[in-house]
C-alpha cells in the first residue's frame, strides 16, 4: 500500500559452534558487505535475487563474493511478477563467476548446514 516498511537491513548471526550465517533481508548490494568478508566470511548467505525491490542476480553474485560466502541460498524472488527470476540460472552464474555453492530451495523445504 506504499506505507513505510522500515529500514532495510540484514542480520549476521554467529552460532556457538562457529557457524556464521548472513541474512541480507530486503537489501541491495552495499560496499559494507565487504566488512563481513574481511572479518572471516560466512558459511551461508541468504541473498535476495528479485531485482526490483532488492538486489538482483548479478549484484547477489557480487554480494556473495563480498561476504566470502561458502554457500548461498537465493531468497525474495518469484512471489509475484515484478520479482520473477530463474534461480537455477543464478546458481549456475554464482558457481561460474565465484565458485560458490548454491542451494535453491522449493517453498516449504528445509536445508541443514
Amino acid at each position: 500500500d506504499g506505507s513505510n516498511g522500515g529500514n532495510p537491513m540484514g542480520f549476521l548471526i554467529h552460532f556457538n559452534d562457529g557457524t556464521d550465517i548472513y541474512f541480507a533481508g530486503d537489501t541491495a548490494l552495499t560496499y559494507d558487505m565487504r566488512l563481513i568478508g574481511e572479518a572471516g566470511g560466512v558459511d551461508l548467505a541468504l541473498l535476495p535475487i528479485g531485482d526490483n525491490f532488492t538486489m538482483g542476480p548479478d549484484d547477489a553474485v557480487q554480494a556473495a563474493q563480498f561476504v566470502q560466502a561458502k554457500r548461498v541460498i537465493p531468497i525474495h524472488y518469484n512471489t509475484f511478477p515484478p520479482i520473477k527470476q530463474d534461480a537455477q540460472a543464478f546458481a549456475q552464474k554464482l558457481r561460474n563467476a565465484a565458485d560458490i555453492d548454491c542451494t535453491v530451495l522449493a517453498p516449504g523445504s528445509q536445508f541443514t548446514l
